[in-house]
């Protein structure tokens, strides 16, 4: 990374995390190269396989192997995107740890920073420093991967190997919440530096910050955004399940619209004719979120994450005006 255009505190931080600055830059281009190419190669496999008459559904005598091969060829593309998302889902935590040690506890705890407040440098334009250079890297080399997880998941050629939209490993990995969880991170980290002033505690700190977090936008992420709901009969329907969407809650519902849980009948064809006359049930019911609502549910948790992220750096820049003026 260049510093000829930037100067001051920036220019400083730039020289001092070159080499993380540089890694964190290349990475984008180094996982484009993996997927292109994981691509080229399983589109030119899917294509010989296509040529050869062959057919997983119906497999005919003669090409057992051929499709072994062939099924070994996606499951691999499904790994590759496997751990490109998993990769997506460690950035940020790794984000965190690089800004809350090396860039801010680190010079706290060893007492460098004394060196640019004394050189015309305020303590909230050193703190803007450390955090708008990696946050700058960060938003672009995030962005890219994101860009490229989701053109290799469309691209992948897994059919006989699908993960769903809602699959936590394809979730995190496109779209904008994985940018919203980095810069979040970014923002926690540097409060953690502040706060502790000790470099492996606030790496260790902002990594169970990253894990807290996580669970906690698991277990509320399917209310944040409204659910659709089908109701149909609860014996003799043909009721079909949207492709694609994600059951969030199912049950019965009674003739006054009341509704029970899913164990309120639960028993052989026979007992559940009795079971359902019993608690005047007439209906099923499903709560779901179809693959429409990917984009809403996206925008709304990188919402939150963003307001966390900017109230963080709010306490940081509080926290260093509490104790250096």
């Amino acid at each position: 990374m260049s510093t000829i255009a930037l100067r001051g505190p920036a220019r400083v931080v730039v020289t001092q995390h070159r080499r993380a600055l540089q890694v964190m830059a290349a990475l984008p281009v180094l996982v484009i190269a993996v997927l292109v190419g994981a691509w080229l190669w399983t589109d030119h496999v899917a294509d010989a396989f296509a040529a050869t008459g062959c057919s997983v559904e119906h497999t005919v005598a003669g090409c057992g192997d051929t499709v072994r091969d062939f099924l070994d060829r996606e499951l691999w593309m499904g790994k590759v995107l496997s751990w490109s998302g998993l990769l997506m889902l460690l950035l940020p935590a790794f984000t965190g740890i690089f800004v809350a040690g090396p860039v801010i506890a680190r010079e706290l705890e060893s007492g460098t920073y004394q060196v640019a407040w004394s050189q015309s440098v305020t303590p909230a334009r050193w703190l803007a420093a450390k955090l708008a250079v990696p946050a700058v890297v960060t938003l672009v080399s995030v962005s890219v991967l994101s860009a490229a997880c989701a053109w290799a998941r469309a691209r992948g050629n897994t059919t006989h190997y699908p993960r769903e939209w809602y699959d936590r490993l394809v979730y995190g990995s496109i779209g904008t919440v994985p940018v919203g969880y980095a810069l979040c991170m970014l923002a926690l980290g540097a409060l953690a530096g502040l706060l502790l002033r000790r470099t492996v505690t606030a790496m260790v700190v902002t990594v169970i910050g990253y894990g807290a977090l996580v669970m906690a936008l698991n277990a509320v992420r399917n209310d944040l955004w409204p659910t659709l709901t089908d109701t149909f009969k609860a014996l003799g329907n043909d009721y079909r399940f949207p492709k694609g969407a994600v059951d969030i809650r199912h049950g019965w519902v009674t003739s006054s619209g009341e509704r029970l849980p899913e164990n309120a009948c639960l028993s052989g064809l026979t007992d559940l004719k009795q079971c359902l006359t019993d608690k005047d049930i007439t209906h099923r019911y499903v709560d779901y979120h179809p693959a429409s609502h990917f984009w809403p549910l996206q925008l709304v948790e990188t919402g939150i994450l963003l307001a966390l992220g900017a109230l963080a750096v709010a306490l940081a820049f509080r926290v260093l005006r509490r104790r250096h003026g």
